[in-house]
């Protein structure tokens, strides 16, 4: 009997535990009766559609969903191709939503919810007034509102670090190219707000996200520091590894040309240009004082290894089996176009970017007479 008993906690506990999960969401979208509302998580850089709900003839709905404890979920709501709500939450959330077909919308019963409502308002304030000064060819007003709202949103991840409403604070973008965060020693407050994160939310998907964000962000930031040594070196410097292992430094071939060559041994396009090309002028131009110092931007350090012996490639080869990550792209700028090649000529650093193989062969053959 006592069995059937512990039987019979552990059930209703077990039911405690799933309702204390569930978070639901009552909305009211005006002037839609029996229309469609998608909600959709945020994952990485994209939406993932949840699922589909119908509102009734006064446009009122409800949504129901799991969320594991310390795990908010970024969930936003769409009518057609506007967005409607954006909502964090957490286990146990209550929360309504009143929204109209403008996307204009208020929450109640969510204390982040209503934390990423202001951040998302703030933005787009910033954006109106930002993008009405540029209009009107003011760029001294605009970029004295730009330094004005980024110091205010310094200012709200130093006060909010805990809270995972600064991680999309920290990736807002004026355009594509111009992120609000864009100075490199941003780096600095990416660990800040990641490192307090982590001791609120250590299983977060997001917060494992910026923690890779912020690795990569340091890393630029490092180069940027080797870079400005490297001025007075002649060319930047780097460490790989070889085909058998050992690292290799650009620094240490002694040759009166080096050309610092970017290829990928998974594209056979590449692979045909090293025959057709580059071997040739290997074959041409060793004799005289070429060496080649070739990166290979690949994940999979098998597929680099086997084709540089089954192209019998007599240069030196290596890689970190980083691909577009390794610390040596993001020293020498290299985000796509490969194959590509610097020269580096009597230890320095040649500033003319050779744009052909034609144009390679003419350079070589001024550089080794």
């Amino acid at each position: 009997m006592r069995n059937y008993k512990l039987i019979i906690a552990a059930a209703i506990l077990a039911a405690a535990s799933s309702c204390s999960d569930q978070v639901k969401v009552e909305g009211t979208l005006t002037g839609a009766p029996d229309s469609k509302v998608v909600f959709k998580r945020l994952s990485g850089n994209s939406f993932n559609v949840l699922d589909t709900v119908k509102t009734g003839p006064d446009g009122t709905y409800s949504y129901k969903m799991n969320i594991a404890k310390g795990q908010p979920e970024f969930i936003y709501v769409f009518h057609d191709d506007t967005k409607i709500a954006s909502l964090l939450l957490q286990e146990g959330d209550k929360v309504k939503v009143v929204s109209d077909l403008s996307g204009t919308y208020s929450v109640e019963g969510s204390e982040e919810s209503a934390k990423l409502k202001g951040v998302e308002d703030d933005f787009s304030a910033f954006l109106n007034d930002f993008s009405s000064k540029v209009n009107a060819g003011d760029t001294p007003a605009a970029s004295r509102k730009y330094v004005e709202y980024y110091r205010s949103r310094v200012k709200y991840i130093m006060d909010n670090s805990k809270s995972l409403t600064s991680i999309p604070v920290l990736y807002q973008k004026i355009n594509d190219d111009f992120p609000v965060f864009s100075q490199s020693t941003d780096a600095v407050h990416f660990r800040t707000v990641h490192d307090s994160l982590l001791t609120v939310y250590p299983d977060s998907k997001y917060v494992a996200s910026l923690g890779k964000e912020v690795e990569r962000r340091f890393n630029v930031l490092s180069m940027e520091q080797r870079l400005a040594e490297a001025a007075e070196a002649g060319f930047p410097d780097a460490e790989l590894p070889g085909i058998d292992g050992k690292k290799v430094k650009i620094s240490d071939v002694d040759s009166k040309v080096v050309m610092l060559y970017f290829w990928q041994a998974s594209d056979a396009a590449q692979k045909m240009f090293n025959q057709d090309v580059i071997l040739p002028l290997y074959k041409t131009f060793h004799p005289k004082g070429l060496e080649i110092f070739a990166v290979s931007l690949d994940t999979d350090k098998g597929v680099w290894a086997s084709t540089v012996k089954s192209q019998n490639l007599p240069w030196i080869n290596v890689c970190d089996g980083l691909g577009a990550a390794s610390p040596v792209a993001y020293l020498y700028n290299i985000s796509s176009g490969l194959p590509f090649a610097y020269l580096i000529v009597d230890g320095v650093l040649d500033p003319d970017v050779v744009s052909s193989s034609d144009q390679l062969k003419k350079v070589l053959a001024s550089k080794l007479k």
